[in-house]
């Protein structure tokens, strides 16, 4: 009997504490809401399963002690390895047409990063978070989950969960959180806008623009080049059509390996020590700020161009909430808000997907832009 209560005494069960089980059941609801609700289950059951492991007691399962899922962060995501490889991939399944197409919509991407600094000056000045802190919790406003995990495992390490959990979260709500911002910016009539057609796009414009991006944005902002360097060099492989192979590898098994990985470790850092405080609270909520900002920021910067804009070349404002760079589903959302709003008369997700692919450019851009000045 002594030897049974000895081997108790020193598993797991024993050393079971209440935010253990808290941290259970937060990993059993990412794992719920990509099952059953379909939000993001590429990335949710990682993170999700990553967050149970994390708290399973003297099992060392978490990115912060010295197991596996520690080895696969250090050398994953402190140095700065997976974020830019699903760039890579991202690349590869973005097409720029729509962009290049609409050439204006560039300005929309970049208008609806508002949030980013909205929420990084809100927790530097009114919360108190030390600057490098707040740029890693406004990252959230770009919608961009790789971005916001690379700048903060170089910024905010100690805040990499609930950051990653706010960024995929708030990505995998767009479609509740963005139509009623929609609705209270725009009016009936600005909703049935019908956009010109598009200009014709030819083949080496789609194959110079990853280039040309990539050097212009990395000479512009350096620390960018991780992020936006593998991302134009993805799209590279897609439109320069002799690299096949390399092509179905990068967004194929590559992404989805790199995903694994990198989901996994960032659940693992989603241990009760780290998680379970008041600063968790504060950034769920400066995110769901950050997000709402930059939807209103691309709207609303529409509406203003629109006021020097002829009538046959006035943009569908609604539109410029598709410039956080959820893609495609943001686009998605946009189009069916206004197709449902219009009765089906106006369907503007080509028109959508051009600020929407500026988005990913923007967010990258911006995260750049805090390494530059804080890292």
């Amino acid at each position: 009997m002594d030897t049974v209560l000895k081997i108790f005494q020193q598993s797991g069960f024993a050393n079971l504490s209440w935010g253990n089980w808290v941290m259970f059941a937060i990993g059993g609801i990412l794992i719920y809401m990509a099952i059953v609700k379909k939000y993001e289950p590429l990335l949710l059951i990682p993170i999700g399963f990553g967050t149970i492991l994390a708290n399973l007691p003297l099992a060392d399962m978490g990115s912060y002690g010295e197991g596996i899922i520690a080895l696969i962060y250090n050398q994953g995501i402190r140095t700065e390895f997976l974020p830019p490889l699903i760039f890579l991939g991202v690349g590869v399944l973005t097409d720029f047409r729509p962009l290049l197409g609409r050439p204006m919509t560039f300005l929309l991407g970049a208008a609806a990063q508002l949030g980013i600094f909205a929420a990084a000056l809100g927790a530097s000045y009114v919360l108190g978070f030390n600057y490098k802190e707040a740029a890693s919790i406004g990252i959230i406003g770009g919608a961009d989950g790789p971005t916001s995990i690379f700048l903060a495992s170089q910024l905010a390490p100690h805040l990499l969960g609930p950051i990653a959990v706010a960024a995929y979260s708030y990505m995998s709500l767009v479609p509740i959180i963005q139509p009623p911002i929609i609705r209270m910016l725009t009016s009936k009539k600005e909703r049935s806008i019908d956009m010109p057609q598009a200009l014709p796009v030819s083949q080496t414009a789609v194959i110079l623009f990853p280039i040309v991006t990539g050097i212009v944005a990395s000479l512009a902002i350096p620390s960018s080049a991780p992020l936006i360097g593998m991302l134009m060099f993805g799209n590279l492989l897609r439109e320069c059509g002799v690299t096949e192979r390399l092509r179905k590898t990068a967004g194929g098994s590559l992404i989805d390996i790199v995903t694994i990985f990198l989901g996994l470790a960032v659940g693992a850092t989603m241990d009760a020590a780290h998680f379970l405080n008041v600063r968790t609270l504060q950034i769920l909520l400066l995110g769901a700020i950050a997000f709402s900002f930059s939807t209103a920021g691309g709207v609303v910067f529409a509406k203003i161009l629109n006021l020097f804009l002829s009538k046959e070349k006035k943009i569908n404002p609604c539109i410029g909430a598709a410039g956080v760079s959820a893609v495609p589903m943001a686009a998605r959302v946009v189009q069916n808000f206004v197709a449902e709003q219009t009765e089906g008369k106006v369907n503007p997700l080509m028109p959508a997907m051009g600020p929407n692919v500026a988005g990913v450019i923007g967010s990258a851009i911006a995260a750049g832009v805090f390494l530059m000045f804080l890292g």
